[in-house]
């Protein structure tokens, strides 16, 4: 995919020129419908990308209304690669509403 200006939509950055230090702790904040297939498929995706992933990390915030659900899921980030992969399967999955 390239951008409007023909350039790579996410093009590689040398790990000098990074922000993040690899391998590093990375909160990953998902909103989405207050239901237990949501908790259950956003673990599943966090694992999948990071088999070190602990569960009783997860960080759950209710809405006000109670219909949605806020995650914080903290991945162990191993490279930019991983990152844009674990954000790809979340916001490709139908009961995640954003990514952060």
């Amino acid at each position: 995919m390239t951008s409007p200006d023909h350039t790579p939509a996410n093009p590689v950055i040398p790990p000098e020129q990074s922000l993040i230090e690899y391998p590093s702790r990375f909160p990953i904040k998902v909103m989405g419908v207050h239901h237990e297939t949501f908790i259950e498929a956003v673990v599943r995706i966090a694992r999948e990308h990071d088999e070190t992933f602990d569960e009783a990390t997860l960080e759950h915030r209710p809405s006000s209304s109670g219909k949605y659900l806020g995650l914080t899921v903290t991945v162990t980030a191993t490279s930019r690669e991983q990152l844009d992969n674990i954000y790809r399967s979340l916001t490709s999955h139908p009961l995640v509403k954003y990514v952060l």
